[in-house]
């Protein structure tokens, strides 16, 4: 006798998170302007953790709208491009890009599987002679630390014109993955390349969120060749890449020194908007670097404000971020991992 499974357990953020993919974007949009950061960041992470909800769970959640459920969720599918699209209609697309960084899960890659027998000199020997389009959409299917280092191993002058490639990719067919396939069996006499078992839809790769992780994982040295090139080739793609590069959680890498210094150039209104978009710890840590006074002044300050836009709060860290950046400009402080080279 088979035993019928217990029926799927929601949480009060997963049942919201179910009828947000329900509604339409407008709609959701709506509703994610009226909600605080940290509820935002829930909800947003619940609504990719329900995407595989099935009709009878959805039943369960809004009974009374299960005929409208079968019509229109697409819930089962890639919930990526729903959220991003809810979200950069809240928030605009600069504000957007700063939540899903945090909430959205890896992409899936192209699963070219010989990959994963070659090391960074072999696929950038394979890659030498290949147009930066075909070096793009190859690094950008590798883990971000290997990407990195077959980035440093090609010409150092494709490398601006390969990150601005990856930074802009999108959606790439399977019969473009079968052709890398081919490519990489070429080369490395793994056979015809095809591996019979591939998506029949087309994936999606790079941005800016990744040409940012790329680089990041190179050396400083090669950061500050390529990125003034990348500048002057498409000035829009090289601020995404640098903003995504440093997000508001990086800050609290500096050492206490520097990010008491950091504290004491922004004026207490722009912190207490910010510290509302970080969780307890982070709170902590920053107001940890100030006076004990100073700090119940801002924990005061953030009490008495209640629920904020999450607009707001964006904005407040974006200035935080630039605050940051210009103090490191004036070597006031070390935004570094202190990777730099030395000869």
């Amino acid at each position: 006798m088979t035993v019928a499974a217990a029926p799927r357990t929601f949480t009060g953020v997963e049942r919201a998170a179910v009828l947000m993919m329900l509604f339409g974007e407008e709609e959701a949009a709506a509703i994610l302007q009226k909600l605080d950061p940290e509820e935002v960041r829930k909800l947003g992470s619940a609504m990719f953790a329900v995407a595989d909800v099935s009709e009878d769970e959805v039943a369960l959640v809004l009974d009374n709208f299960v005929s409208c459920a079968r019509e229109r969720t697409g819930i089962t599918f890639n919930p990526g491009p729903k959220v991003e699209a809810v979200m950069t209609r809240a928030l605009g697309r600069e504000k957007a890009e700063s939540v899903l960084a945090q909430i959205t899960p890896p992409e899936a890659v192209c699963e070219i599987d010989l990959l994963d027998w070659l090391d960074a000199s072999e696929i950038a020997a394979m890659l030498d002679k290949e147009h930066p389009q075909i070096c793009a959409v190859m690094i950008a299917n590798l883990d971000p630390a290997i990407g990195s280092q077959v980035l440093e191993l090609l010409p150092e002058i494709t490398q601006p014109d390969i990150l601005h490639r990856i930074a802009r990719l999108g959606p790439i067919t399977p019969d473009a993955v079968d052709t890398l396939r081919t490519l990489i069996a070429s080369r490395t006499g793994g056979g015809s390349g095809s591996s019979g078992g591939g998506s029949s839809t087309s994936l999606q790769l790079g941005g800016a969120r990744e040409a940012a992780k790329i680089l990041q994982g190179a050396r400083k040295s090669t950061e500050q060749r390529v990125m003034p090139k990348l500048l002057k080739m498409d000035r829009d793609i090289a601020r995404q890449i640098e903003e995504a590069m440093f997000v508001f959680d990086n800050l609290l890498e500096l050492d206490d020194k520097g990010l008491g210094t950091l504290i004491r150039n922004i004026d207490g209104d722009t912190l207490a908007r910010a510290l509302k978009g970080v969780d307890e710890a982070a709170r902590n840590r920053m107001l940890g670097c100030m006076s004990a006074r100073a700090a119940a002044g801002i924990r005061d300050d953030m009490e008495a404000r209640g629920p904020m836009k999450l607009s707001e709060v964006l904005e407040a860290q974006k200035a935080i971020i630039q605050i940051a950046r210009n103090l490191a400009k004036d070597g006031t402080i070390n935004l570094g991992a202190g990777d730099d080279d030395y000869v």
